[in-house]
């Protein structure tokens, strides 16, 4: 799926989430993904950062699109670990930058590592790894003999 499939899906899929969709896809390919967070006023956490949640959903989000990029639109996939170490504190007025790689794609199991970026800064204010349980394959219905 290209970036504009992913964005569609989500959009699709998550009609009932509390609000728009706040990034963008920027590009997709090759098991990598890049986001960019449009930082809102409710993201933002006491000191002017963006809030440690919203970080973590950026992650996962990202992860996700990786997923749902390699396998197609299977909504079904979930979250089983998601392991984020917060390196230094954006700024709640500057964008976010999220890049995320697929590690391993199983039969079962898929794993990925994300960064995010502050507007320019060079070194990432998160690091994250995340795991998806990838929902098994419906068995083959088998015809039966009379």
């Amino acid at each position: 799926m290209d970036a504009r499939q992913l964005e569609e899906f989500i959009d699709r899929a998550f009609p009932n989430r509390l609000t728009e969709r706040h990034f963008d896809v920027d590009h997709v390919g090759g098991r990598r993904i890049r986001l960019t967070l449009k930082p809102q006023p409710w993201m933002e956490r006491p000191g002017g950062s963006i809030s440690g949640p919203t970080l973590m959903g950026l992650a996962d989000t990202a992860a996700y699109l990786l997923v749902i990029a390699e396998l197609g639109p299977v909504a079904a996939a979930v979250t089983s670990n998601l392991n984020i170490h917060f390196l230094r504190r954006p700024p709640a007025d500057v964008a976010v930058t999220v890049e995320g790689e697929l590690l391993k794609l199983g039969r079962r199991l898929a794993l990925s590592e994300v960064r995010m970026f502050s507007g320019d800064e060079p070194e990432p204010v998160a690091y994250a790894t995340v795991t998806y349980a990838v929902p098994s394959p419906k068995p083959e219905s088998r015809a039966t003999e009379p």
